[in-house]
């Protein structure tokens, strides 16, 4: 099954409480949540991986 990464953002004016991303096969294992931006505010230093 592929690899799936709920991130939250923490920015304080962003309204995105939490998403979920769901990995193809092919996404290198080095891809983390540093290379991603919140899909609503657009911002990269407030997205923290949420861990089960």
């Amino acid at each position: 099954m592929p690899a799936t990464l709920e991130v939250k953002c923490t920015e304080d004016d962003c309204e995105l409480d939490m998403f979920e991303m769901h990995y193809t096969y092919d996404i290198p294992d080095d891809v983390g949540v540093s290379d991603f931006s919140c899909p609503y505010c657009g911002e990269t230093d407030s997205l923290d991986e949420i861990e089960l």
